[in-house]
């Protein structure tokens, strides 16, 4: 776990994600707060790209939480069931559409509590809604952002929420709200897990990453 990265090299770094992506945007497909949510849920533990092929059909005809308890649960299966614990996040949608009708008027709430409230919906899937529909600086940190965050000094942290803790401490306000997304698409396609492409990376000079500091050296 790298140190902690000064004011300096952060604003930099950041300033650099800005330029070469102004308004970066998630992956994953959805029409409105409801769909957003659900796609959001069926993506843990699958790729953004599977969950985009699965949700295409299911979306086209249940993008509000009316409709997808009219689907059922057994309708809603039919179009997920390429996606992992697939049954287990059918039961939660269910449930979490039933609590939006109920509770909520068929609205999506706006607040972290609310959102964590609902079935299958945790702290992680909460953040990135209200960062992608509400425009809230809230950081989402899945394994990407960890793995970045720790591996630069960008947000270095022990778990998950000490890394969000970093994010919002660390990094400048002005980059508050894309920062989420920005260290989601550097994770994935250039600080990859296994083998990061610090040849191409836009932050090379920045990072004292050990992989970065070898390729210096033997440069």
């Amino acid at each position: 776990m790298a140190r902690q990265l000064d004011y300096a090299a952060m604003k930099a770094i950041f300033a650099r994600f800005a330029e070469a992506s102004p308004e970066p945007r998630g992956e994953l497909e959805h029409s409105n707060a409801f769909t957003l949510l659900v796609a959001v849920a069926l993506s843990a533990q699958a790729t953004d790209v599977g969950v985009n092929k699965a949700t295409r059909g299911l979306f086209a005809v249940a993008d509000t939480p009316e409709k997808m308890l009219a689907l059922g649960e057994e309708g809603l299966i039919a179009h997920i069931r390429t996606i992992g614990l697939y049954r287990n996040k059918a039961r939660h949608v269910m449930k979490l559409s039933r609590i939006l009708v109920e509770q909520h008027g068929g609205e999506v709430p706006s607040s972290r509590a609310a959102l964590q409230a609902l079935p299958g919906v945790g702290r992680k899937t909460a953040n990135v809604v209200l960062n992608m529909w509400w425009g809230l600086p809230a950081q989402a940190v899945d394994t990407h952002i960890f793995r970045v965050g720790n591996r630069t000094g960008i947000a270095p942290g022990k778990t998950p929420e000490a890394v969000e803790r970093a994010i919002e401490d660390n990094v400048p306000a002005e980059y508050q709200r894309h920062a989420h997304h920005w260290l989601i698409l550097h994770g994935r396609y250039i600080c990859k897990a296994r083998k990061p492409a610090c040849a191409v990376c836009p932050i090379a000079d920045l990072c004292p990453a050990e992989e970065n500091t070898r390729r210096k050296v033997s440069a």
